[in-house]
């Protein structure tokens, strides 16, 4: 058994939680996530249990111990009342608005661990961020932004000391609803967007909640397409685009092609504000299972060339844009940098 201290992170999603680690120089510690239930129908106390289970799980498939543990991370979706304490969350039961979880799975890890273990929580998407920060970057000192467009569009900053942008009220770098640029896109017109604003959110023009809509305003430029004429429901036919493009076809690549020019004039937007030195690109579109070479080639060279012209000279020359490579482990082992990288008292 190692007596290397390590750092622990879970990885909260509304039906499976998923476990992983770092050691305290921050290398994983496995690249085999540990996987249970979160059984949130259960109630509260059957998600910190589940949350428990994963970690001694992960423990004894890695030969180590509670006392270990130094520190533990939680990546949990928001939105939240205050730190640590749930807001009304749209895939989890009503009852768990107002819900403390930080001080609950704070105390079920001290009776756990036989002492206090810092725990630090926080959004998801900005922990997936964390992780792929630190592989991008290496030993650098470099700013990193991360965009993952999946089923909606999620946006994370983290700063040269690994550690991201949470804002004042933990809605900080929610940037998938901020308005796209319209005017570059050909006028299209304001797409519905799910957080109900109607400015034409960038999420809807990048990312699965927005291609029915896309979808239905490309089809005009293809009446003859079989999707055109189909009567197959619209959101079928908008899961559908993503194997047709791996085929060439026409009306695919052209709605996918827009979904990439989009993201790049977005990332030369934040850019102006946060000055990143790396961008990484994540989502289902460069999952090498799901796309392509070809394919996600075309997709990270569109999002380079959208950005290019609208960022600073120095910017230009030196942002460089790359694709996510750590997949499912991302927001786990963000997790568990965070608690790493926090200072402890």
């Amino acid at each position: 058994m190692s007596n290397k201290g390590v750092f622990l992170g879970t990885d909260s999603g509304a039906t499976t939680s998923k476990t992983g680690g770092v050691w305290a120089d921050g290398t994983i510690i496995s690249q085999k996530l540990r996987q249970s239930s979160t059984n949130s129908a259960a109630g509260t106390a059957a998600v910190i249990q589940g949350w428990i289970d994963g970690v001694n799980g992960f423990l004894a498939e890695n030969n180590l111990t509670w006392t270990q543990v130094q520190g533990v991370g939680l990546a949990i979706p928001g939105p939240y009342e205050r730190y640590g304490v749930l807001g009304r969350a749209a895939n989890l039961p009503r009852s768990f608005e107002g819900w403390d979880f930080h001080a609950d799975y704070s105390r079920a890890i001290a009776q756990a661990a036989g002492r206090s273990v810092p725990l630090i929580v926080g959004n998801d998407g900005n922990y997936g961020g964390v992780a792929e920060a630190q592989r991008v970057r290496g030993g650098k000192k470099a700013s990193v932004l991360m965009l993952a467009p999946g089923s909606g569009l999620g946006v994370a900053y983290v700063d040269a000391n690994g550690l991201p942008l949470d804002g004042d009220t933990l809605c900080g770098m929610e940037g998938g609803h901020m308005p796209a640029a319209l005017h570059l896109l050909g006028n299209i017109r304001p797409f519905a967007c799910g957080c109900g604003r109607d400015w034409g959110c960038i999420e809807a023009y990048t990312t699965i909640s927005g291609l029915p809509q896309l979808l239905s305003e490309m089809l005009k430029k293809y009446p003859d397409h079989p999707l055109a004429t189909s009567t197959t429901p619209i959101k079928e036919k908008a899961f559908s685009l993503r194997t047709l493009a791996q085929k060439d076809d026409p009306l695919a690549v052209d709605i996918f092609n827009f979904q990439a020019r989009a993201l790049g004039l977005h990332m030369a937007s934040l850019l102006m504000a946060v000055d990143a030195e790396y961008v990484v690109i994540g989502g289902g579109l460069i999952d090498p299972e799901a796309t392509t070479p070809a394919f996600r080639e075309r997709y990270l060279r569109i999002i380079r060339e959208s950005a290019q012209p609208y960022l600073w000279p120095a910017q230009q020359q030196k942002v460089k844009v790359v694709a996510a490579t750590l997949g499912e482990l991302s927001q786990a082992i963000g997790a568990a940098l965070v608690a790493l990288y926090t200072p402890r008292e």
